[in-house]
């Protein structure tokens, strides 16, 4: 865990992701959630950051060999970036549609898999962008409005 305030920050955490983890998967998400908490943010934005986080963190869990997952705050406006080191999303369009997924069968029967992660990020958030270079990883970042 890295903290720091930033002249473009008011706060800033990161965390960092193993690929493959399942035994500490949402730790990252649970931590923001804490912080966030700690913080007054408000109790709504904050179930929609913790949610949005969580699939991301399993996004870099199931599909990434590792991955970083950075909080900055400011008083009226959070952010959330997630950079993993995987294999890239080939068609981002696509992967954004419900239900799409490309989880390997094992990680399905574990249940998790089921191709909403990348739609209910974007449902969470205000703004979501998504960068991605096949066999190099992929960026995402999630801005929530904090009222």
């Amino acid at each position: 865990v890295c903290a720091k305030a930033t002249e473009d920050a008011s706060l800033q955490y990161s965390f960092e992701v193993t690929g493959g983890d399942f035994a500490t998967a949402g730790d990252s998400s649970s931590r923001i959630k804490k912080i966030l908490q700690q913080i007054a943010a408000d109790p709504e934005v904050v179930r929609r950051v913790a949610i949005a986080c969580y699939e991301a963190e399993m996004n870099v869990v199931i599909h990434a060999h590792k991955g970083t997952m950075t909080l900055n705050a400011w008083p009226h406006r959070i952010r959330i970036v997630v950079q993993d080191e995987g294999p890239g999303i080939e068609d981002i369009e696509r992967a954004m549609q419900p239900g799409f997924s490309t989880a390997p069968d094992a990680i399905r029967e574990l249940g998790f898999g089921a191709g909403m992660g990348l739609p209910n990020m974007k449902n969470c958030s205000s703004g979501m962008e998504i960068e991605s270079t096949r066999g190099v990883g992929t960026t995402v970042r999630m801005e929530f409005d904090n009222a």
